[in-house]
C-alpha cells in the first residue's frame, strides 16, 4: 500500500486532535496543532528553499562552522557570551524573503552576487563558494543553552521550523544530559533530517576521535536517532567541511528535508495520539450490554406495573360491557387500575405541541429505582468503554451521569406516550353487549308476565292466556316435556345471560392478556427509544471520536 502523503497526513492529524478535543493530554493536543499549522505554513512558502539549522550550546563553533561551511566570514564568532541574539541567515539564490520572514530571521546575507544591484539594508551579498549550489538557506541559530532565556525561545522556535537540523557539538560537551534529553530526544524518529557535527576536533588524536565519534553514535542512537549522521569536523582546519557542505548542497538539490521533516514531525505526534488512544473497545459490546440496560430501565419505569394495570383494566372493561347487567354496577365500584396510576386517555390531557407535560402517578422518584437506574447506567457504561482510554471514560461517565438525571422523566413521558388503550373496542363485546340486553329484556318479559298473571289469579280475575313451550324429546329415548312461555322466558333470559357473562369473562381475560402483551412490547420499544436518546447515543458519540480519532491517528503515523 503506498504510504499516504504529507497533506493526507496532516489532515488525518488534524481531524484526530477535532476528534480529541478535551480528551487528548492538553500539552499533546496543542503540539499536535503546533505541527498541523507549521506543516500548512509551511507548505505554502518557497519550495525552493531548504532551511539548514545550525543548533549548538554556547562555545560549541556554530558560528565559526557556518564560515567555513559559507567560505566567508558570514558570522562573527565573539568571545563574550551569548555570542548571537538573533539567528542570522546565509542564502544562496533568491525568493528566500517570505520564508524568512515567517522563520523570523531579520539578519540575511545572500550569497550570490546579483549584477547591477545595491545590497539592500542589512543584507551582505557574498560570492557562494564550490559545491553550494542555489536553493540553501543555512542559519545560526542562538545558543540552546543561553543564559537569556529570550535567545533560548528563539532557537527552540528555529529548531521547531527547520527542514534540516545539523547540532554542533564539541568534545567537552557532546554528552551533556540537557542536549539529549531536551532537544535530541524529541527528535526521535527524525534521523534522516537530523546531523550531529562534531566540531573541534582538530583537539584530539585519531584515536581519541574514533572513540568520541563511537560514544556520540551510542548516545544518538539511545535518543532514537539512530540513523543520523555523525560528521567529525573542524572549523579551524576544514576538517570534514566538505563533507557537511556536500550533504547540505544534497538536500538544497534533492529539496525533499522540508518534506521529510514535516512528514517525521506529523508522524511522531500522531503515533502519541495513537498511543494515547488506546485500544478500542470491543466490536459490538454496546449491543450486548444494550438488552441489560433496557431490561433495567423497563423496571424502573414501572413497566411491569403498566402491564399488569392494563390486564386487569382490560378485564374490567371486558366485564363493564359484556357482563350480566344486573351485576354490572358492582364492577363499577371497583377502581379501574389505569385511572389509578393516571394512565387512562382522557387522564392525560396535554397540549399537542407539548408532550413533555404529560405526566403519570408511577413512583418513579423511589431511591431503589433511581439506584438501580444508576447501576443499569454504569454497567453499560462499564462494557462499552471496556479498554477505552481513561479520559475517555470519564468523559462517557459524564454523559452517563447527565442521563441518570434525566432518565426519571424521560422514561415517565415513554410510559404517558405509549397507547395502553385500543383505538376501538372489540366488535364482539358490542355484540355480546346487544345480546345480554336482549336476554335480560326476556327474562324482565317472563317475569313480568308470571306476576301479571299471579295478580289475577290472587283477585281471582279472569286468567291471561299462557301458552306452553312444548319440547319434543321422544327421538332421544325421551317424553314430551312443556314449559309455560313466561317461565321459559324468564329462567332462559336469566340462565342465558350468566352463562354468556360467564363465557365473555374468560375470552375477556384472553384479550386482556393479549392486551398486555401487546403493550409490553410497545413499552420496551418506548424504553429502548429513551435507552437509545439517553445513554446509548450519547456513549456512542464518546466511543465514535475515540474511533475517529484512532483511525485518523493511525493514517498520519502510518
Amino acid at each position: 500500500m503506498k504510504a499516504p502523503d504529507l497533506s493526507t497526513r496532516t489532515a488525518a492529524l488534524d481531524r484526530a486532535v477535532e476528534a480529541g478535543q478535551g480528551r487528548l493530554d492538553r500539552e499533546l493536543a496543542d503540539s499536535a496543532r503546533g505541527v498541523v499549522e507549521r506543516a500548512r505554513e509551511r507548505g505554502g512558502l518557497s519550495a525552493e528553499h531548504t532551511v539548514a539549522a545550525l543548533a549548538g550550546a554556547t562555545g560549541s563553533g556554530k558560528s565559526s562552522v557556518l564560515n567555513a561551511v559559507a567560505g566567508a566570514d558570514v558570522a562573527e564568532p565573539g568571545v563574550q557570551r551569548p555570542t548571537t541574539a538573533h539567528a542570522l541567515a546565509a542564502v544562496w539564490g533568491e525568493g528566500a524573503d517570505e520564508l524568512l520572514d515567517w522563520l523570523d530571521v531579520p539578519r540575511r546575507h545572500e550569497m550570490e552576487p546579483v549584477e547591477g544591484q545595491a545590497p539592500a539594508t542589512g543584507v551582505l551579498r557574498r560570492t557562494r563558494p564550490a559545491g553550494i549550489s542555489t536553493g540553501l538557506v543555512l542559519l545560526d541559530l542562538p545558543d540552546h543553552d543561553s543564559v537569556v532565556v529570550e535567545h533560548r525561545v528563539r532557537a527552540e522556535r528555529l529548531v521547531e521550523r527547520a527542514d534540516l537540523l545539523v547540532w554542533v557539538v564539541d568534545p567537552q560537551k557532546y554528552a551533556d544530559a540537557a542536549l539529549h534529553e531536551r532537544y535530541l530526544r524529541p527528535l526521535a524518529g527524525r534521523s534522516e533530517v537530523v546531523v550531529i557535527a562534531l566540531n573541534q576536533v582538530d583537539r584530539l588524536s585519531s584515536a581519541e576521535t574514533d572513540a568520541l565519534l563511537a560514544d556520540l553514535r551510542r548516545l544518538v542512537a539511545a535518543d532514537g536517532l539512530g540513523g543520523a549522521r555523525v560528521l567529525p569536523v573542524s572549523a579551524r582546519t576544514g576538517q570534514g567541511i566538505d563533507a557537511l557542505r556536500g550533504l547540505l548542497a544534497e538536500a538544497a538539490r534533492r529539496r525533499e528535508a522540508s518534506t521529510a521533516r514535516l512528514t517525521a514531525d506529523v508522524r511522531a505526534v500522531a503515533g502519541r495520539v495513537l498511543d494515547e488512544s488506546g485500544q478500542a473497545p470491543p466490536a459490538r459490546a454496546a449491543d450486548r450490554a444494550q438488552g441489560a440496560l433496557v431490561d433495567a430501565l423497563e423496571d424502573a419505569a414501572g413497566a411491569t406495573t403498566v402491564v399488569e394495570a392494563v390486564r386487569r383494566s382490560a378485564r374490567r372493561d371486558a366485564r363493564l360491557a359484556t357482563g350480566w347487567p344486573v351485576t354490572r354496577w358492582i364492577g363499577r365500584t371497583r377502581h379501574d387500575p389505569l385511572r389509578r396510576l393516571g394512565l387512562r386517555r382522557d387522564d392525560l390531557r396535554v397540549p399537542v405541541d407539548r408532550p413533555d407535560l404529560a405526566r403519570t402517578s408511577l413512583p418513579q422518584t423511589r431511591p431503589s429505582v433511581r439506584a438501580a437506574t444508576a447501576t443499569a447506567v454504569r454497567s453499560y457504561i462499564d462494557h462499552v468503554t471496556d479498554g477505552a482510554p481513561d479520559a475517555w471514560v470519564l468523559a462517557a461517565r459524564d454523559r452517563g451521569s447527565t442521563a441518570i438525571d434525566r432518565l426519571p422523566d424521560a422514561l415517565d413521558q415513554a410510559v404517558a406516550g405509549t397507547r395502553l388503550e385500543e383505538e376501538r373496542r372489540p366488535l364482539w363485546w358490542r355484540v355480546v353487549g346487544v345480546l345480554q340486553w336482549l336476554l335480560l329484556a326476556a327474562a324482565v318479559v317472563g317475569l313480568g308476565w308470571l306476576g301479571l298473571a299471579a295478580v289475577l289469579s290472587y283477585f281471582q280475575l279472569p286468567p291471561l292466556l299462557v301458552p306452553d313451550l312444548t319440547v319434543d324429546l321422544t327421538d332421544r329415548g325421551g317424553g314430551t316435556f312443556e314449559l309455560p312461555w313466561p317461565t321459559a322466558l324468564a329462567l332462559g333470559g336469566i340462565v342465558a345471560g350468566l352463562l354468556l357473562a360467564l363465557l365473555s369473562r374468560g375470552a375477556g381475560a384472553l384479550g386482556a392478556r393479549r392486551r398486555a402483551g401487546r403493550v409490553r412490547r410497545r413499552l420496551r420499544a418506548a424504553v429502548s427509544e429513551v435507552a437509545e436518546a439517553e445513554v446509548r447515543r450519547p456513549v456512542a458519540a464518546e466511543m465514535e471520536a475515540l474511533a475517529t480519532c484512532r483511525e485518523a491517528a493511525a493514517v498520519a503515523a502510518a
